[in-house]
């Protein structure tokens, strides 16, 4: 499959087909055993994957966040020195959580208290505000009550769409009307299959 600039595909399918396991492998977490992930049309060679996970996050359905409060945890990945150059823009961040229901608060709590949908939003604005050119998003409102879900898929839908030139997203889902909500480009795993509108299917193991 290609990923092209302004795609918002949503990939659905029973557990257990493999929709973790591709955003995995496109992310460069998990060996593959065959096939290729090309970034612009070229490999990505080893000392080039800090750079390209820049460029593409990806986002586990349950975040781990190593950190005292919210605030620590978003600024954390500044300190990194691929990220050297942006500065923690709070009024961006504040906006951002008033759009998802939460105020300047928030920021204080503590991440041992959040709840899971609470470390959701937190990974959200984590990843958001490094302006990836891809999201690789498994599951990512899963835990969130229906109308904060709702303020996500929208806030990640307009994001892709202010510059569909620069931006894409994989978002994995069991949810079929989620899927048709969020996505401009549908595609569908079963048994290790992905099937899509360019390829029909091709067997996926370890991230083919």
């Amino acid at each position: 499959m290609t990923l092209n600039p302004g795609d918002r595909a949503a990939v659905a399918g029973p557990s257990g087909s493999g929709k973790t396991l591709l955003l995995r492998a496109l992310a460069l977490l998990d060996t593959i055993d065959g096939g290729r992930v090309l970034w612009h049309g070229r490999p990505i060679r080893n000392q080039d994957v800090p750079g390209f996970r820049c460029h593409a996050i990806y986002l586990h359905q349950r975040p781990s966040l190593l950190a005292d409060t919210v605030e620590a945890a978003l600024r954390q990945p500044l300190a990194l020195a691929v990220h050297r150059r942006r500065e923690f823009n709070k009024p961006w961040i504040i906006e951002r959580l008033a759009f998802l229901g939460r105020d300047e608060k928030f920021l204080d709590q503590k991440v041992a208290n959040l709840s899971g949908g609470e470390m959701q939003i937190t990974a959200l604005l984590r990843a958001v505000q490094l302006e990836p050119n891809v999201l690789l998003l498994d599951e990512p409102a899963s835990a969130l009550d229906p109308k904060t879900a709702a303020a996500v898929e929208q806030w990640l839908t307009a994001w892709i769409d202010q510059s569909p030139d620069a931006r894409a997203m994989i978002w994995v889902t069991h949810d079929v009307n989620q899927a048709k909500r969020v996505a401009n480009r549908m595609l569908h795993m079963e048994n290790g299959h992905l099937k899509t509108a360019e390829s029909g299917a091709r067997r996926v193991e370890r991230g083919e």
